[in-house]
């Protein structure tokens, strides 16, 4: 049997969802970030998002943590995104509050719904994966939580490729306590 990487795909899934973040993915995020903010990147893989923000941000955003279960780059720290430890780092931590978690995260639902859950409670989590995810029946739990939608659309995950994903995606901002969900297409501020 072959997993695919898209319902709309027969191409064969990397391990652990790993396709490092291209910057068209990250530009629409930008605008909805303070101006100047410190986060962690638990899914770090290779480290490129945290590279794109820096960029685009021009250096007003800070990575104090970049990690992954399995770093594909020796700059990324060792350390599963559900451990126990994260917990207490959006209010003590040896470089201060950390303001925000920003990842593009695996999006298989075994995974992406646990993640959800445990960083909600720890700080305000940006989350990069599927757009049709939002209207599911299996979002419903998660949605009370979820503050802005930020749609990105089609981007290239596989460099080289002359073809963009089959799925689109959004940015998903999640916090524990919520309002409203705001709702940016694309290109919209």
């Amino acid at each position: 049997m072959v997993t695919s990487i898209g319902k709309r795909s027969d191409f064969e899934r990397v391990p652990r969802d790993y396709y490092p973040t291209p910057i068209e993915a990250v530009r629409p995020l930008m605008p909805h970030l303070p101006l100047s903010f410190n986060y962690v990147e638990p899914c770090a893989g290779d480290g490129r998002l945290a590279e794109h923000i820096y960029t685009l941000s021009q250096n007003c955003g800070s990575c104090y943590i970049a990690s992954d279960i399995e770093p594909q780059h020796p700059s990324i720290a060792k350390r599963d995104a559900l451990a126990p430890e994260w917990n207490n780092l959006g209010r003590h931590s040896k470089f201060g509050p950390i303001g925000l978690c920003i990842t593009n995260p695996p999006w298989d639902r075994k995974f992406l719904h646990p993640f959800i859950l445990h960083w909600i409670p720890i700080c305000p989590t940006w989350l990069l994966f599927d757009a049709d995810w939002m209207h599911t029946k299996q979002s419903e739990p998660f949605m009370r939580h979820c503050s802005k939608i930020v749609s990105v659309g089609r981007v290239k995950w596989i460099e080289g490729s002359k073809n963009t994903g089959k799925d689109n995606c959004c940015w998903y901002k999640f916090e524990l306590i919520r309002r409203t969900t705001e709702f940016y297409g694309r290109n919209e501020l």
